[in-house]
């Protein structure tokens, strides 16, 4: 690709148009290098996959949060009007060079505008009855952008597209506010919150110091985070379908991968596999998050896989893998697991501990439905895991479960939560931090303190479960481990038969439903179907 040619374009439609223009903070949006061209609407239509993108899916959120706002938190002062500013991501370059990372869209724009272009602004005018008017704000292209990129979309053709009342350029951001504060005044509303799984602040739209000077402006950032972190929790059908579309290409692809899996494989295989297929099947251009591929003692590793450790080892016979890989469908994610022996037959312990952690798998989407609290079922994943670790001899037979619960025995074998919710993000959003009574504070004992959530489920929330049970070392060997703990583990046992045996994680996406859950991951669970689908016997889509 011939990025320093474009690259050189734009600093030079830069360089111009700044000395042109006074107002060049606004217009930088649309000027600088940092840029993702707003194609032509054949050039961005959904893959080939079968599934086309409504995006009412979009415009019926738009309208939650309008009810939200509306009925529940604006107080209206002095009739000023209610506008809601949301800003872009924005594209970045690769360090100092000029090479364009593949730009994602920020997820709370998305989850409100479905926009797939980097660098532009959404409104929505707030009142009873539906939303008054919404305006997403585009870069102004120059021309020079046309021999690179492509011809653009129009301003009508983006608004037709994304099904909003009018499109309008960065550039008239600024005006387009003025005049609308002079009309009475107005309250902008803008994000301000914290992620509590990344803890990373949400940025505010910025917006322009014309604006923030005015009298009749006032800003409000203690609403719209909160209103819009609860709503991305409880998914749309539309969503769900999104959701449920990533999961099956991403089962699918799942499938195919264990098929390859033999000794001398590199991990790296396996991953290079699952993306080709999720690409070919669905369309699916990104991952939802880097591939985990683990053989042997890495499968103990519980986010393997990251730059450090590549997946860059050599599959061997007698160990098992895990691989948690999903696919992300127009920012919906997937994320599944699943654990397999490599050589396509499980050892006697494997089968022991793999059907443990099913059972606790199975047992807790069992138990799933509104109402139920989630560090319950996340304890009810420790006592089937503890049951196995029992019946390996790895927990000595003097020791009760119940007992094991309280001192938090399962924490050295199963140190991550139960899962998440999932959505938008893989670890999505709302799992603490919102005044409402279905969340409730993380409780802060071993284990369940690296729950992503407490909250009590309800209906059209979806989450992972992902039960597992793990030989870390670090663990193993902690100098300050409780004594209480230590008097429960057979230190000899596992010294004998499972140090470097890795480990074994079983994953599912569900859907609550009004009294239960689907699932909608379509892999082999039992010991006998992988066995099975690994050796060529079965066929897994036309059981």
């Amino acid at each position: 690709m011939m990025l320093g040619t474009c690259a050189q374009i734009r600093a030079s439609f830069r360089s111009i148009e700044l000395k042109k223009r006074t107002s060049a903070r606004y217009n930088k949006r649309a000027e600088n290098k940092n840029i993702t061209t707003l194609m032509t609407s054949s050039s961005s239509s959904s893959s080939s996959s079968s599934f086309e993108i409504d995006y009412e899916l979009h415009k019926e959120n738009r309208e939650r949060l309008n009810e939200a706002l509306f009925l529940k938190s604006i107080k209206k002062t002095n009739n000023r009007k209610e506008i809601v500013l949301l800003q872009a991501g924005k594209q970045m370059q690769r360090y100092s060079s000029d090479n364009e990372p593949l730009f994602r869209q920020e997820s709370y724009f998305h989850w409100l505008f479905g926009c797939k272009e980097s660098d532009c602004f959404g409104s929505i005018d707030i009142g009873p009855n539906g939303t008054k008017k919404t305006v997403l704000f585009v870069p102004r292209i120059p021309k020079e952008f046309v021999v690179w990129m492509g011809e653009p979309m129009s301003n009508s053709e983006i608004a037709k597209k994304y099904l909003v009342d009018e499109c309008k350029f960065v550039d008239e951001l600024e005006l387009y506010l003025l005049n609308e504060a002079k009309e009475g005044g107005i309250v902008l509303h803008l994000m301000s919150g914290r992620n509590t799984d990344s803890g990373s602040e949400i940025s505010k739209a910025e917006v322009p110091e014309s604006v923030l000077g005015m009298n009749d402006v006032e800003i409000r950032t203690d609403v719209l985070f909160e209103e819009i972190t609860y709503l991305r929790t409880i998914k749309t059908k539309r969503e769900q379908e999104v959701l449920a579309f990533a999961s099956r290409i991403s089962s699918e692809a799942h499938v195919e991968a264990i098929k390859s899996v033999k000794p001398g494989t590199m991990e790296y295989q396996l991953e290079a596999e699952f993306l080709y297929q999720i690409y070919k099947r669905g369309g699916l251009r990104f991952a939802s998050y880097p591939s985990i591929c683990a053989s042997g003692k890495n499968a103990a590793v519980l986010h393997y896989g990251h730059s450090g450790a590549p997946n860059d080892k050599e599959c061997k016979a007698g160990e098992l893998i895990l691989l948690d890989m999903g696919g992300e469908f127009h920012c919906y994610c997937a994320d599944i697991t699943q654990t397999v022996p490599v050589n396509g037959k499980f050892t006697t312990d494997q089968k022991i501990l793999y059907n443990g952690v099913l059972r606790a798998h199975k047992d807790v989407i069992k138990a799933i439905k509104p109402g139920v609290i989630w560090t319950d079922l996340h304890l009810l994943a420790e006592r089937r895991i503890l049951e196995m670790l029992k019946s390996l001899k790895i927990i000595n037979d003097n020791s009760t479960i119940e007992e094991m619960l309280e001192y938090r025995v399962c924490a050295v074998f199963m140190p991550h939560g139960l899962g998440h919710l999932l959505g938008i993000d893989t670890h999505d959003v709302g799992g603490y931090g919102l005044k409402n009574s279905n969340y409730r504070e993380r409780i802060l004992k071993p284990g369940l303190k690296s729950c992503r959530t407490a909250k009590m489920l309800e209906e059209n929330n979806v989450m992972t479960v992902e039960p597992g049970c793990y030989f870390v070392d670090a663990l193993i060997d902690d100098v300050n481990m409780d004594e209480k703990v230590k008097k429960c583990i057979n230190f000899e046992t596992i010294n004998q038969k499972f140090r470097g045996f890795g480990g074994v994680r079983i994953e599912d996406n569900v859907v609550v439903t009004s009294n239960g859950c689907i699932s909608w991951t379509n892999v082999p669970r039992e010991t006998e179907d992988i066995e099975k689908v690994m050796n060529g016997t079965l066929n897994w889509y036309k059981m």
